[in-house]
C-alpha cells in the first residue's frame, strides 16, 4: 500500500504533463482569422446615394478608397476581405465585399455597386513550367540539335556544286 501512496505525485504528474503535450498540439489547429482592406460599416456604405452625393461627400463619409479606376479617376473602389486559414496552410478567402462608387465628369455619383465573394476565382499554377505549344525537346537537344542542320540535304543549301 505505501508504494501506491508514493506513485500517486508522479502519476498525476505525467497526467499533467500528458494533458499539456495535448493541448499544445491541438492549439496548433486552429483557425487563424485575417481580415484585409476597408473595414465595412453597413450604415456608411448604405448612406452613399447617387444624385445626392459627390466625390468630396463620399471621401468624408467613407474615407479615402483603397484605390481609385485604372483608366479614370471616375471609380473609387473600396476593397474587404476575410480569410481563414490552418496552422501552415494557404490562406483562404472566406468572405469579400467590394463597394465600387462611380462619378460623373462633374464629380457627383452615379451608381453605387456591391459584389461580394462570387468573383473570386480559384487560380491553380501549372507547376514549375510553363505549357508552351510547339515540339517538346530535352536540354540537349536544344544545345545540340542544331549540329550538322547547316548544309545538311533538304535544309535549303544548294545541292552538288
Amino acid at each position: 500500500m505505501p508504494n501506491f501512496i508514493a506513485s500517486l505525485p508522479a502519476r498525476r504528474a505525467r497526467l499533467v504533463m500528458a494533458g499539456l503535450v495535448v493541448a499544445l498540439s491541438v492549439s496548433g489547429c486552429t483557425q487563424l482569422k485575417g481580415r484585409q482592406g476597408y473595414v465595412v460599416d453597413p450604415v456608411l456604405t448604405g448612406a452613399i446615394t447617387p444624385g445626392v452625393d459627390n466625390r468630396e461627400s463620399v471621401e468624408k463619409t467613407l474615407g479615402r478608397p483603397t484605390f481609385v479606376g485604372q483608366f479614370s479617376d471616375n471609380e473609387y473602389y473600396y476593397v474587404a476581405r476575410e480569410t481563414r486559414q490552418l496552422a501552415f496552410a494557404k490562406p483562404r478567402p472566406v468572405g469579400q465585399e467590394v463597394l465600387r462608387v462611380r462619378f460623373d465628369p462633374a464629380g457627383n455619383v452615379v451608381a453605387v455597386d456591391k459584389t461580394g465573394l462570387e468573383l473570386v476565382s480559384k487560380i491553380s499554377p501549372n507547376g514549375d513550367k510553363t505549357p508552351t505549344l510547339g515540339r517538346q525537346r530535352s536540354f540537349f537537344e536544344d544545345i545540340f540539335g542544331n549540329i550538322g542542320a547547316v548544309g545538311a540535304p533538304g535544309a535549303g543549301a544548294p545541292q552538288g556544286q
